[in-house]
């Protein structure tokens, strides 16, 4: 059941991001771009992401577990290191030359936007690449019920 409401999530999330112009990469970088070209119009979609976002979470943390799950599975890291700082180097770098980041790039996918098929793969490889150096992936731990926050 928990494979459904997955699927479901993910279908609704990647047809937001059709709609809202995020899977086109030629959008996206005319919002990057604000000495040429600047279409300020993916501000209106980040601030109503972040109103859902801020919206959702008090309401989620006052369940104390989520629905579908016995706990919360939340990052531990809170440093910053080297690997933290160049991997957010190469997303942006990524995001301002390709005009994708991860989530956008799938949901374009099936519109075949130019760039995806180049842009998909070599995202694959840098997950594979990047999960195969020392360390992994990050730490995540489950969080108690009712945590308080």
């Amino acid at each position: 059941m928990n494979i459904l409401w997955g699927l479901i999530c993910g279908f609704v999330f990647g047809l937001g991001l059709v709609i809202s112009g995020m899977a086109d990469p030629a959008k996206v970088l005319n919002f990057l771009d604000i000495a040429g070209t600047w279409d300020p119009s993916l501000i209106f979609v980040m601030g109503g992401a972040m109103v859902t976002t801020f919206v959702g979470y008090r309401l989620v943390w006052k369940r104390g577990t989520p629905l579908l799950s016995h706990a919360f599975h939340l990052p531990t890291a809170s440093d910053i290191d080297a690997r933290l700082v160049g991997g957010a180097a190469l997303f942006g770098l990524g995001w301002g030359i390709g005009g994708f980041c991860p989530g956008p790039a799938w949901a374009a996918l099936p519109l075949l936007a130019p760039g995806t098929l180049v842009f998909l793969p070599a995202m694959l490889a840098g997950l594979w690449l990047g999960g195969s150096m020392k360390g992994g992936v990050g730490r995540r731990t489950a969080m108690p019920a009712a945590s308080g926050r």
